[in-house]
């Protein structure tokens, strides 16, 4: 019975959150209702599910990226990146995808789009003074404004506070598998894809789909001088920085690497005796030295985050996260896991290759029309299930099926980049629908080769 009633529950949320009748927060916060009044679990449990740690690491996540735009680091990075690529076409386009990446994997991949747009259009409307053909300039443009906006989809899986759906994954593979997963884990499994993607789409964006002009459009020149109106680097700049690479190196170095049978390099929480300090307590380490650390713009004594700043959170996709795992957990407690997954006991029949690539393309072209972070939060419970009953390495559903997520790149309304790039007015609809669907089903094959050879 109970069983019954989580599924109507999840069959509730499933429509909620596809139709969005009620905001996706809102609709996330259903099952500390539901849960006590159908009997599947009793509140203490149901809220426990909206303090998990992962949470905290994206909070952490967050505030580091609030710094970051805040002291206008992020547009120097973007500039500096830039100041080293060439003035033709395909390099200035490899140029601006490399930097929205590199942003997306530690900022919102929207916010990294945001600082990206304003650059990519002042450097066309640059291109236009050097009188070339409508044709060259038109598949300079979009290839330009798809490169921005799918490279920040891309990067964000690059890292577990990249994107909201890595974080889901994380959290409900632990859960489900008693093991740690953390963002070291997760940065080497996916990284070599990321690349693999990356170039992939470069090379469709400017050799194949929009064959690019060899032609100089824009000199270096006129991009340095962009990143010489920034003025010198601030101490606020530097002090955040320092903060943002403390981050990274102790979220890289925490977790034993292990090189060979025989080779191990310890990480810090073994060296140092403190296995419970997780890369959440990390996040929050760095987060409150942000809150620490004075400012020194303008003669002001203020730290460089202050409370006002966290207005600009998306506290909603906290929200979102908890009633994704509640939805796990009363997944596994109701009893409903094991009778999904005995439905699917016959999966193993199939070759795991193709257990993989429909996995990926069904989630590539349902994250068109959905949530990203939905259908992941609740895909993942399932495939976990089946994984277990089937005798499957979660790792080859989970992961797949985890990276197909950020993978929608046909709609404008399918990510938030895409719905930003394609309001510049450059790139006509049915170009990015048609672009989008070839890489869909390109991101998909590689990420099914990726993870059959490599995972």
């Amino acid at each position: 019975m109970s069983s019954a009633k989580m599924a109507f529950v999840i069959v509730l949320m499933a429509y909620y959150w596809i139709s969005e009748a009620l905001p996706l927060p809102a609709t996330s916060l259903l099952p500390i209702v539901l849960f006590p009044l159908l009997g599947i679990t009793d509140i203490a449990t149901t809220t426990a599910y909206y303090g998990k740690p992962v949470i905290y690491l994206f909070l952490g996540g967050f505030i580091l990226a609030l710094a970051l735009e805040k002291t206008n680091l992020h547009e120097r990075i973007a500039l500096f990146i830039l100041k080293k690529t060439g003035g033709k076409p395909s390099q200035l386009i490899l140029g601006f995808m490399i930097a929205s990446a590199f942003l997306s994997m530690w900022i919102s991949n929207t916010a990294a789009v945001m600082v990206m747009l304003p650059i990519g259009i002042s450097v066309l409307s640059e291109a236009k003074h050097v009188q070339l053909p409508e044709k060259h300039f038109n598949n300079i443009s979009i290839a330009l404004m798809l490169g921005i906006a799918y490279a920040a989809n891309v990067g964000g899986m690059a890292t577990l506070i990249g994107t909201a759906p890595n974080m889901v994954f994380k959290e409900i593979y632990e859960d489900s598998f008693n093991t740690v997963f953390g963002f070291s884990d997760w940065f080497l499994h996916a990284t070599p894809l990321v690349l693999i993607l990356f170039i992939l789409i470069w090379i469709m964006l400017t050799k194949i789909i929009f064959k690019q002009t060899q032609e100089q459009i824009i000199h270096k020149s006129e991009i340095e001088e962009k990143y010489r109106l920034l003025g010198k680097i601030s101490i606020d700049e530097k002090r955040t920085a320092a903060v943002f690479l403390l981050a990274i190196i102790l979220w890289l170095t925490g977790n034993n690497l292990q090189l060979s049978d025989s080779v191990t390099i310890k990480g810090w929480r073994e060296l140092f005796g403190i296995p419970e300090f997780k890369d959440a307590s990390v996040a929050i380490l760095c987060a409150l030295l942000l809150f620490v650390l004075p400012s020194q713009k303008s003669g002001n004594k203020n730290p460089i985050i202050d409370w006002e700043d966290t207005k600009k959170i998306p506290w909603g996709i906290l929200l979102l996260f908890g009633g994704g795992f509640a939805i796990a957990g009363g997944f596994t407690i109701s009893g409903l896991s094991e009778m999904v997954a005995s439905f699917f006991s016959g999966i193993q029949d199939l070759s795991i290759i193709t257990i993989i690539f429909t996995v990926s393309i069904f989630i590539t072209f349902v994250t068109e029309i959905t949530s990203n972070t939905a259908i992941t939060t609740l895909t993942m419970p399932l495939l976990a299930g089946i994984a277990s009953m089937s005798n499957i390495d979660p790792l080859l559903l989970m992961f797949p099926a985890t990276i197909s997520a950020s993978c929608a790149f046909m709609m404008p309304t399918a990510t938030p980049p895409q719905a930003i790039v394609f309001s510049s007015g450059y790139i006509p609809i049915r170009t990015m629908n048609k672009t989008g669907f070839f890489i869909n089903i390109i991101s998909a094959l590689a990420i099914t080769a990726y993870t059959y050879l490599i995972i």
